[in-house]
Order: structure tokens, then sequence, then C-alpha cells
């Protein structure tokens, strides 16, 4: 019988965070170019929340709380979807993980070599 500690121990290890500046390279997302940040990631769902991307329209009866209305909110997207921005050049890169010096795993630009925070 499997454990919670299973479940964790061979998920997939997520190379965007929140706060990431990130690019979408596909869908129907029309401004792909620009450089996004991530709002929140969802690491079992692997879908993650990018502002100003996948924005859907939500209509909302009206009760005691609130007014009701039309709502525009943010939509997951897959995380396949995105990539990561290169933190020298500004161009989407691939994302690679080390050991430094001390132990510490760090994540890294695979095209300028940068350490991406």
């Amino acid at each position: 019988m499997a454990n919670k500690t299973d479940k964790n121990r061979f998920a997939p290890k997520l190379k965007i965070k929140r706060g990431d500046k990130v690019v979408v390279i596909a869908g129907a997302y029309k401004d792909k170019s620009t450089p996004r940040e991530v709002l929140e990631v969802f690491p079992s769902k692997n879908k993650a929340i990018v502002d100003g991307v996948n924005i859907m329209t939500k209509h909302r009866k009206p009760s005691q709380e609130s007014a009701g209305g039309i709502e525009k909110i943010p939509a997951p997207i897959h995380l396949s979807n995105l990539m990561l921005v290169d933190p020298k050049s500004g161009d989407p890169t691939r994302v690679g993980r080390r050991k430094e010096k001390d132990g510490k795993l760090v994540r890294y630009s695979k095209k300028s070599g940068e350490i991406i925070k």
C-alpha cells in the first residue's frame, strides 16, 4: 500500500517557480514574446498561473456577500507551454540543475550558464 511519501518521492522536479519570468511558447495566446511573471504553480497538475495569460471570463450570480457580474480571472496553463527567460540575454532558455561547491542545488540557464535566482 502506498503512503503519502511515495507520491512525493517520484514527483518530477519543477523548473519553474513562483516569481519567475517566463515566455509562452505554445497555445492561442497572441503576445507570446513578452516575458510575464508566474503568479502561482500547481505541481500536482503540472500547471501554472501566469500574469495576463489565459484569461477566463466568469459569470457570477449575485449573492448576499457580492454583487455578482462578469469577472476576468487567470486560468492555469500547462508548464510545457512555458519557457523560462534567460536572466543575462532575455531570451527563452532551457533550465538545468547543478550542485554548487557548498552542496546546494541551483537552477541555471543552459543557454548562458547564468544562475537563476
